[in-house]
C-alpha cells in the first residue's frame, strides 16, 4: 500500500501516495472515483478504538484524577500518538475498506507476482 518503504517519508506531499494497482494480483486499489472517502469512518472507529486503548491503560497504571489535572496529559500523548500513527491509520483503513468491495479469489493465490 506504500509507494516508498518508509510509510513516515520525510516529504509529507509523499505520505499518501499509493500505487496505482496492487504489485502481486494487479487488483486496481481505486475502484471509482471518490472511492477513498468512505475510508474516513473507518480511519475514525480505528482512532476511536486507539484512543479508548489509551486511555484504558493510561487509567490502569497511572490512573486519571481530574484533581491533578492528569487527563490533560494523556489527552496530550493521545494527540501525539494519533498524529504520528495517521499514515498507519490511513493505510490500514484503506486495506479494511477495500476489503468490504474486493473478494479473495483461491484461484488466484498461486499466481506468480507481476
Amino acid at each position: 500500500m506504500y509507494n516508498t518503504k518508509n510509510p513516515f517519508h520525510w516529504r509529507l506531499s509523499k505520505i499518501f501516495d499509493m500505487p496505482e494497482r496492487c504489485p502481486v494480483c494487479a487488483q486496481k486499489f481505486e475502484l471509482e472515483a471518490g472511492f477513498w472517502f468512505g475510508t474516513g469512518y473507518v480511519s475514525y472507529a480505528l482512532s476511536v478504538a486507539l484512543s479508548v486503548a489509551t486511555l484504558v491503560a493510561y487509567w490502569v497504571l497511572i490512573g486519571i484524577s481530574w484533581q491533578d489535572n492528569s487527563i490533560f496529559i494523556w489527552l496530550g500523548v493521545n494527540g501525539f500518538l494519533l498524529v504520528v500513527l495517521q499514515p498507519w491509520l490511513m493505510r490500514i483503513s484503506r486495506v479494511i475498506y477495500l476489503y468490504f468491495f474486493v473478494y479473495y479469489d483461491e484461484s488466484t493465490a498461486d499466481l506468480p507476482e507481476k
